[in-house]
Order: C-alpha cells, then structure tokens, then sequence
C-alpha cells in the first residue's frame, strides 16, 4: 500500500495517506469519541478504519459515512474472552496490512491508552497522549497539540520515530458526516503468545442511569465538597438532567462517600475535555484541576470568591450552590418548555 503526503505524486502515481483509527464499538455500535476520530483522520488523509470484536462488521456502515474510506474487520473470540492484548495484535495487524500510515489514532481512555502504548512500543514509535485536537503540519504531517500545567500552556508535539501514535480526548472534534466508501475487508490477526495470558472471567454491566458517558459528554455538571453530603447532590443531578449532561465528582466527595469512584474527575479519577464543564462547590484543587482543565467552556459556582477554581474558569458565580443550581435549572427547564 502506498502512503505519502495526501494529495501528493511522483511520475504521474497518486499517492495516498492513509490513517489508521482503532474504532472502540459494543457490538457494532460505535462510540463517539471514534467517529470524532474520523474527523480528525480526514484532516491527515483517508481514514482507515480498525474494529476487533463481536459484531465488528456491523460498524461498517456508520464508520463509511463518516469518512473511512476502508474498514478493517476481525471478529475472534479472543478479544472478548482476554484483555487488551487481543486489541494490540489487531491494530498492530492493521498498521501492517496498511504499509506506513500517516499515523495511528486511538481514543482516549483506559483500555484506548493501554492499547496505543503498547503498539508504540511494539512498532517503536513515538506517542502522544491526551491530545486536545490534531494539526497538519507543513509536510502533511501530523502535529498533536496538547494543553498542560493546569491549561497554561498549549504545546504542539510531533513523532520523530516510527509511526505517531496519537491519543486524542473525546471531544476535541465535532462527528461530521463525510459518506466514503467505507469497504469492508477482513483484517488477519495471529496473536501473540501474551494474548491470552489476562482471560476475562466475568462482566458486570453498568447500572443505566439515562445520562451521557462521563468521558465522553459535551456537558458535565460535578460537584465537590460544597455540595455538604450524598443527599445534596440531587441539585448537582437536576441541573445535569436539565442539560443532559453527565454527572462528576471531586476527589472530596468521592472520598466522603457522596457519589460513587466511576464518577470522580481528576488525576487520580477520569479526564473528562466536554464543550462545558460546571464546577459546583469545588475549589480547584490541582488533582481536579489535572481533570478537566482542557474543557472548552468552565463555569464555575463557589462561595469563597478566593477559590482557586476562579483562576482557571470562563465564568465564576460567587454564591451558595444550593441556591444558584436550582434557579439555574428552573430558567432552563422554563426556556426549554
């Protein structure tokens, strides 16, 4: 397979980038964050779409029109019954099948990070992790850009060795619609000896809770110690459910027992970069802050007009939350109706 700069030829030979996007699905249902992926690949080249797993080639349709120009499909039992490893094989797999792609993007998350680092380490390439959006640089390649310390500094990264493996954060593209061929061919995969080292012995399924992903949410509503106990946080969802966002939590209120780990937002919990993030009775302490400092738009509610949280926002409100979420919940029920 060919690859190159898009657009580019030699003696009258078109050649084309190709750039490969592990797409994380449940049975064949895509995720967000991978169609935003695709926007990102169009940028670069023609996207080459990944899917491993039960009901991979029932992804096929929605990954072609939205850009893949070309699905690459395996459906073993082996991704389902042992962990990650499966995944690496498969898109290590595919960089193989596709030559020398432009570069490799992968969701983030925990299994997407596990699975980028451990083929960067297998292809020895570079990687860059947490991304909030993805460039074209002078010679049509990629340049990931990331922001740090806190959302102070905005860095632009490139891979210098082998293939770059990028992992880019939900929400730092909008899914587009981009009808492509999206032509289905089946991926070969040999695992490796290590696959089948971590089996899965059970899986519990999440309790449904009728809001968007955390991670993947373009608004979420979290509350911290402020909010003074589990009770309270019926304020925090209320206004959440209004906007339909997802819920989050600060390592305080975790700690304390008021909402549950899955929820929490910060260094040690998920990193979570939504359109607009609600701040309610948190000070902004840098674990949080770690979190979900690459957020578009932060609003912040907080009595203590010092609060940290203050430096880093958009919009501060100084004021008890108990009073300012309900009222704000009540004007955009109001407007909605």
């Amino acid at each position: 397979m060919l690859s190159g700069v898009a657009g580019s030829s030699w003696l009258g030979v078109c050649v084309v980038a190709e750039v490969v996007v592990w797409v994380d699905h449940a049975g064949g249902v895509v995720a967000k964050p991978s169609l935003e992926l695709l926007t990102v690949a169009r940028r670069l080249g023609d996207p080459v779409a990944v899917v491993a797993g039960e009901g991979a080639a029932g992804a096929a349709g929605v990954l072609g029109e939205h850009g893949a120009v070309r699905v690459l499909v395996s459906e073993a039992p082996e991704y389902g019954e042992f962990l990650v490893v499966p995944k690496v094989d498969a898109l290590a797999a595919a960089v193989g099948a596709v030559g020398v792609p432009v570069a490799v993007l992968v969701s983030s998350g925990g299994e997407g990070r596990e699975i980028a680092a451990r083929l960067a380490v297998r292809t020895g390439s570079g990687i860059v992790t947490d991304a909030v959006d993805v460039e074209v640089g002078a010679d049509g390649g990629p340049v990931a850009v990331q922001s740090v310390f806190a959302a102070s500094f905005t860095t632009r990264s490139r891979v210098t060795r082998g293939v770059p493996v990028i992992v880019v954060k939900p929400n730092a593209a909008p899914v587009e619609a981009a009808p492509a061929a999206g032509a289905v061919e089946n991926l070969d995969v040999v695992f490796s000896p290590a696959a089948v080292c971590a089996r899965v012995v059970e899986c519990a399924g999440r309790e449904a809770s009728g809001r968007p992903e955390l991670t993947e949410a373009a608004v979420v509503v979290s509350g911290g110690r402020g909010v003074g106990g589990a009770e309270n946080f019926a304020v925090v969802e209320a206004l959440a459910d209004a906007l339909g966002a997802a819920v989050g939590a600060s390592r305080a209120a975790v700690d304390a027992g008021w909402y549950p780990h899955s929820h929490q937002v910060g260094q040690t919990g998920k990193s979570v970069s939504p359109q607009l993030y609600i701040a309610s009775g948190i000070s902004g302490a840098i674990q949080h802050r770690a979190g979900m400092q690459t957020s578009k738009t932060i609003v912040a509610i907080n009595k203590d007009p010092e609060a940290p949280i203050f430096d880093l926002v958009d919009y501060g409100v100084i004021g008890d939350l108990h009073t300012v979420l309900p009222q704000l919940t009540d004007d955009i029920n109001h407007r909605k109706n």
